[in-house]
């Protein structure tokens, strides 16, 4: 029994040192798995605070631009600038019966195309603003139909304007005497009682209260 004993002392020895490698392995990858998961969570941590910042860099920038492009400059005297109507032949060709003024802030062009009852708005500059003509309800985003459906439902739905914007012209416009950021947008006139108001919504079909007529 003694020798047994002795023999079978170099197998325990081994399986204990086989059992001690695996569990050091074991709270290594556990260890490993730890660090990598606080790594992961550390750098989407970053991540997520680098992408808040640039948002707001981003939104902060709309805002200098904002700033930077706010003031309309008013046009002098009642005549409209022939460099206006220069440029409107450029932008919709010969069009008859063009009826034109100057209305404070913009010249402004009446006429007729396509089948259309438009106004062309230029600048103190004379170039493009953009241009307004009517629509219907069911022109205005499918989203944006909706929400008013919703939230105006007591609400007699009027004329809709659309403003057809000039890309290519960083001028803010001017539409029931708010000045707005010159881009696309639906207008609709909105009637309750004795209450009138206008909503603005955008290409995406976002609404805005716009302006209190009455």
């Amino acid at each position: 029994m003694h020798k047994n004993a002795k023999w079978n002392e170099p197998k325990t020895t081994c399986f204990a040192n086989h059992m001690f490698y695996l569990k050091i392995k074991k709270l290594i990858m556990k260890k490993l798995t730890i660090l990598s998961l606080v790594f992961l969570f550390s750098f989407s941590l970053v991540f997520g605070q680098t992408e808040k910042k640039d948002k707001e860099k981003i939104k902060e920038d709309k805002k200098e631009l904002r700033t930077e492009r706010v003031t309309l400059r008013k046009l002098e005297g009642t005549d409209v600038s022939v460099l206006a109507k220069d440029n409107f032949f450029a932008d919709f060709g010969s069009v008859p019966d063009v009826k034109w003024k100057r209305i404070g802030l913009f010249d402004e062009a009446e006429f007729k195309k396509d089948g259309k009852e438009m106004k062309a708005f230029y600048d103190f500059d004379s170039n493009l603003v953009g241009t307004t003509h009517f629509v219907t309800f069911a022109d205005i985003p499918a989203e944006g139909q909706k929400e008013i459906k919703k939230e105006y439902k007591e609400w007699s739905i009027g004329p809709v304007v659309f403003f057809d914007d000039n890309e290519a012209n960083e001028s803010d416009m001017l539409l029931y005497g708010v000045q707005f950021t010159g881009e696309d947008n639906y207008f609709v006139e909105l009637t309750k009682g004795t209450s009138k108001i206008v909503l603005q919504i955008n290409s995406s079909g976002d609404v805005f209260f716009f302006k209190e007529l009455l």
